[in-house]
């Protein structure tokens, strides 16, 4: 079987990039589920229950989040009713949940678990090993045909020792949030497909999605700046190809310029 998942969608551009490429790239590849990061995909933070359903429309399947998700008011109303989670190393008290098994009719199942780092985040995430832990023991019996790790994570290292930890357990374990893409997608000793980071799908002319003279302002000043997100300019497409046949992740990345 063949699963795209998609980097951070990042604000209207990055949306609008999905439905240049999805489609297309869905149906000539034979792709049966199309997973993706939505984070960033209202307005760059967080999610609407209408970015949500632009998305599906054009062939995204399911969506996972990371620490903006709850940026955009009323997702607390709203994330129950959408095919997405948020991290599961989250508070217990928090609203969603950290994992969802997709039934998909004659292929058997996918298991998605959303992570979060807790290196360089300023949010009261638990462990995420023991969390991701606790739903692999949990679906022991339900014996899923697939799993797949989305690591919302700073570092790199974080993510790499998941992946090592996971080794052998999971299908895949993809890294999201730098908006930067990795070239280290391989396969694990153990046979889990690993990549570091997908990267983002949005402009590149940018500052991993925000307008650039902003950052090199803040930078060159010491002095924070609110955050803009660019809606124009050059814009990519991101994401991993993982087929669980052949046991191969691979990068498919467009360049709409």
């Amino acid at each position: 079987m063949k699963i795209l998942f998609i980097g951070d969608i990042v604000a209207k551009p990055g949306r609008k990039t999905v439905e240049k490429v999805l489609p297309t790239l869905k149906s000539s590849d034979n792709i049966g589920l199309v997973l993706a990061n939505a984070e960033n995909l209202a307005h760059g933070r967080g999610i609407t229950e209408s970015v949500i359903s632009e998305m599906l429309s054009v062939g995204v399947d399911y969506f996972t989040g990371g620490d903006h998700l709850f940026w955009q008011k009323g997702t607390e109303d709203v994330i129950d009713k959408l095919p997405i989670i948020r991290p599961a190393n989250y508070p217990k008290e928090t609203i969603g949940k950290g994992y969802a098994l997709i039934d998909l009719p004659g292929k058997g199942s996918v298991l998605l678990i959303n992570l979060l780092g807790r290196a360089f985040f300023n949010l009261s995430a638990d462990d995420p090993f023991e969390a991701v832990d606790l739903i692999l023991k949990e679906h022991e019996d339900k014996k899923p045909s697939i799993i797949i790790v989305d690591f919302h994570a700073e570092a790199t290292s974080e993510k790499m020792a998941m992946g090592f930890y996971l080794d052998g357990r999971v299908t895949a374990v993809v890294g999201t949030h730098t908006h930067v893409p990795t070239c280290d997608n391989f396969v694990l000793p153990k046979g889990t497909m690993y990549v570091t980071d997908i990267g983002m799908t949005g402009v590149i002319d940018s500052v991993l999605g925000v307008k650039k003279d902003i950052i090199i302002k803040q930078m060159r000043t010491a002095i924070n700046q609110k955050f803009e997100w660019e809606e124009e300019g050059r814009c990519a497409f991101r994401s991993v190809l993982l087929d669980t046949d052949k046991k191969e992740i691979l990068r498919v990345d467009q360049n709409l310029f």
